[in-house]
């Protein structure tokens, strides 16, 4: 477990060294000036140059990027241009509230995909397998933001149900579905399709196997065989999935954030791209690449305990 462990944290740091160089290239090549950005279009050029100046973005790229990562790694992450607040304040904050809307809809649909995927395994080839089948490859293959709009305009604007603008919600129980629900619907939309397609697939291998036969033929009940034999080994594979898009829940929402105006993290990257904020933009980005390794070694070293092998072969 210990070597398991140490190859698989550093592939991740490597992974994050390349994410950061990538970052840090792509945001200097965002059409625009930041000084111009930050005092509109009718400041003089010679403004302009002195804000770039005071800003260090005139200084070689290598230069800027060294410090960057620097400083980012001793916790300082910059000041915003826009805001003037620190980065790392901001994007924290901002992070807490996309990890609220995502792990609510984490809560709701993670069960309702697997429950769903082991029925369809169990009634493989019948009507519910079809359906569950079809209906998830549908709902992967619909936008997000083409999805968000028809469940806004259908609970929101038609039938009044859900507020259309989603805001943190308080310890009000009733105020987290006001509030996430209506979001959390393009989020799950694209999770039940992945989670219910691998939940089946894994069940219906596990199904398959001489072991599980065995089992039934000695007689032992069906739903001892299923939750003592089938359901370990079959949901490892869903285990790597789950983590996976998790990850993709906290770096994939400025579409349904920006849509629903939710000030989560993914808002926040899509509002410093447009105003050339790049302090706050590449720590967003980064944290967020952080933040999806974190949960890539999570969902190894579960898959890990639960399956020996996984471990010997590294």
């Amino acid at each position: 477990m210990p070597r398991f462990l140490a190859k698989r944290l550093g592939l991740a740091l490597v992974t994050l060294w390349l994410v950061s160089i990538i970052l840090f290239a792509v945001a200097q090549l965002l059409p625009g000036d930041v000084g111009r950005a930050i005092l509109g279009p009718y400041a003089s050029e010679q403004q302009v140059v002195a804000l770039d100046h005071q800003l260090g973005v005139d200084r070689p790229l290598l230069v800027r990027y060294g410090e960057w990562c620097g400083a980012f790694i001793q916790g300082d992450w910059g000041k915003s241009y826009l805001m003037d607040i620190p980065a790392r304040q901001l994007v924290l904050g901002r992070l807490g509230n996309s990890l609220i809307l995502g792990g609510f809809a984490l809560a709701l649909i993670v069960p309702i995909s697997i429950g769903a995927g082991v029925l369809a395994a169990i009634g493989e080839g019948g009507w519910f397998d079809r359906f569950s089948g079809v209906a998830g490859l549908s709902l992967i293959a619909l936008p997000e933001f083409t999805s968000g709009i028809i469940v806004l305009v259908i609970f929101a604007v038609k039938l009044g149900w859900l507020p259309a603008a989603s805001r943190v919600p308080s310890a009000d129980p009733l105020d987290w579905f006001r509030q996430l629900l209506l979001p959390s619907f393009p989020l799950m939309f694209v999770l039940f399709g992945y989670i219910s397609r691998m939940a089946r697939a894994g069940t219906v291998e596990v199904l398959h196997a001489n072991y599980v036969r065995t089992a039934i033929l000695k007689g032992l009940p069906r739903r001892m065989v299923l939750w003592t034999h089938v359901l370990p080994n079959a949901l490892l594979p869903t285990i790597t999935v789950i983590g996976v898009q998790t990850g993709y829940l906290v770096g994939g929402l400025v579409v349904t954030e920006t849509l629903f105006s939710y000030p989560g993290i993914g808002k926040l990257i899509f509002e410093s791209a447009v105003g050339h904020d790049l302090p706050v933009l590449q720590a967003s980005v980064l944290v967020i690449a952080i933040l999806y390794m974190a949960l890539m070694l999570v969902a190894d070293i579960l898959n890990s305990l639960l399956n020996p092998r996984i471990r010997l072969a590294a």
